[in-house]
């Protein structure tokens, strides 16, 4: 009886040290983005200037795991984790004018997360893409250091406010003249509707279809849809 007492506290302790961890995680992240992000842009000079609270969240990300039937809080840990890597990329090799200044910045360099070495491509196409495939939402909140890409914001993803956060972030790139250009019946979109086309066709019959659920002012019927060159100039605070 002791003994299975003993086992049960044991178990407690474990999922309760887990649940503190990645609280603490969430925490730290979101003091990190609120005070190094600036309406969509990143402060990479004082990032690198002020290692330290990059070096505490690589060190939590290096041991952190997420179960994935915690489905919220997975989702955000590995958005987050993006994020962060993809600043420490960008940091490791300031100054820099593009993400794409560095050789294998997307598909070779690796980040610890979880215990194991993986690319900013895996955390989009293996973590979270290839797990939920009807999510489009997610290619409004990863941020590839781009002006092209939607702007990243100055607080973490949380589970209890991901879908909320999601909807957001989609409404909010959709939204902007630049990033949808509209002009009379010619409509120009960004090629990231080009690149991961089907995923934006999961519930809809159509990109345009996809667009519309979240526009305000619908594009116009029948508009005729281009794609315009991705701006892979850094996001840097000016």
């Amino acid at each position: 009886m002791k003994k299975s007492i003993g086992i049960v506290f044991f178990l407690i302790g474990i999922n309760f040290s887990f649940a503190q961890s990645t609280t603490d995680f969430i925490y730290k992240a979101d003091a990190f983005f609120k005070t190094y992000v600036t309406d969509g842009s990143v402060n990479y000079k004082a990032v690198k200037k002020n290692k330290t609270d990059l070096l505490d969240l690589k060190t939590m990300l290096a041991t952190q795991t997420v179960a994935k039937e915690n489905t919220k809080e997975y989702q955000a840990f590995w958005i987050n984790a993006y994020n962060i890597s993809v600043i420490d990329g960008v940091v490791a090799n300031y100054p820099i004018k593009s993400p794409l200044d560095v050789a294998g910045f997307f598909d070779k360099i690796t980040y610890k997360i979880g215990g194991t070495n993986i690319t900013l491509n895996d955390i989009e196409n293996k973590k979270l893409r290839a797990e939920f495939p009807k999510e489009a939402r997610f290619h409004f909140v990863l941020v590839c250091a781009g002006l092209g890409c939607p702007p990243i914001i100055n607080t973490a993803y949380k589970a209890a406010t991901l879908d909320h956060q999601l909807t957001q972030q989609t409404k909010k790139a959709i939204n902007n003249p630049s990033f949808i250009m509209v002009e009379k019946n010619k409509v120009k979109i960004s090629q990231l509707f080009e690149w991961y086309k089907k995923d934006f066709l999961q519930k809809d019959a159509s990109v345009t279809d996809f667009i519309n659920r979240y526009k305000t002012e619908k594009l116009p019927e029948g508009a005729k849809v281009g794609y315009y060159s991705y701006d892979w100039r850094l996001n840097e605070t000016k």
